[in-house]
């Protein structure tokens, strides 16, 4: 599907998501990034798409439009369809399977391929997608054994993340909040926040050979739209104040490096609007 076909699906795409009954501004701006992205991997009609941290499911609707009726996307999440608010992954799942998108997808919640139980033929998809979930696994480690795992699967992997690089100074303040959840899990305080393991490009770059992938290159993404960088210092914020996982439980010279850098967070980031660091694509076979 050409780029301007799928950008032009975006607001439908994104009013048939259940977030868009809370923040329907939001969940378009969302799915636009992601129809940018999925426009510019070049998914062929008819492809077969296997998802990992498929969450709710913005990826998974774009990745169902962009294959169209004879395509099929398996979207995989570890997590239970109970987990999230104010939408629970599997109430979106239910609105996206009951929506024409539906026949295309199949939603396999509480999955985690590390599982010898779970199983696909070798070659059994064109495509392995990880969208934005990759600083979710424990360790790097864990998302090596990941990629080695997938990699039989598929023929071709489509990867986006944050891009820790910050681009100009009004993203330090989401910097920071990255930064600081992942000392706090590095440290071994673990919280409910989404990031545990931040990384950078090049670190990936590093890892896709040990996992057995060869990158054909790389991409920035822009990320203007996006409210993530407030998601993610409402989210440090929240931790550092004495959420599950704060900085009290952490040996004291890490606990007095997060404070120090909750400080400088406070400092910089602004009530409502803070810029989202950039992303990156990586494409790999």
């Amino acid at each position: 599907m050409k780029h301007s076909d799928l950008l032009s699906q975006a607001p439908s795409l994104a009013a048939g998501m259940a977030a868009a009954d809370h923040s329907p501004d939001s969940q378009l701006s969302q799915t636009r990034h992601r129809a940018a992205l999925v426009a510019g991997w070049n998914l062929a009609p008819g492809s077969t798409v296997l998802e990992l941290g498929c969450g709710q499911g913005d990826m998974t609707a774009v990745l169902a439009e962009a294959v169209g009726p004879e395509g099929r996307v398996v979207a995989v999440d570890v997590a239970a369809p109970s987990y999230g608010a104010p939408v629970t992954l599997g109430e979106s799942a239910a609105r996206l399977t009951a929506g024409p998108l539906g026949p295309r997808i199949d939603f396999r919640f509480g999955t985690d391929v590390l599982d010898p139980s779970v199983d696909f033929p070798a070659g059994a998809f064109d495509h392995v997608v990880l969208a934005h979930c990759s600083w979710y696994f424990a360790s790097l480690g864990h998302l090596r054994d990941t990629l080695a795992r997938v990699r039989p699967w598929a023929r071709r992997l489509c990867f986006t993340e944050w891009d820790l690089t910050p681009g100009s100074g009004d993203q330090l303040a989401h910097l920071l909040a990255v930064l600081i959840q992942g000392q706090t899990e590095a440290a071994g305080a673990h919280g409910e926040g989404n990031v545990r393991t931040p990384f950078s490009r090049e670190g990936l770059l590093r890892l896709l050979p040990e996992a057995g992938w060869t990158a054909d290159g790389s991409e920035p993404v822009d990320t203007g739209e996006l409210q993530d960088g407030d998601w993610e210092i409402a989210a440090c914020l929240d931790l550092v104040a004495g959420g599950e996982g704060n900085p009290a439980a952490l040996p004291e010279p890490v606990r007095q490096l997060v404070l120090s850098q909750a400080d400088v967070l406070r400092a910089v980031a602004k009530p409502r609007g803070n810029r989202a660091l950039d992303a990156y694509t990586v494409t790999a076979h």
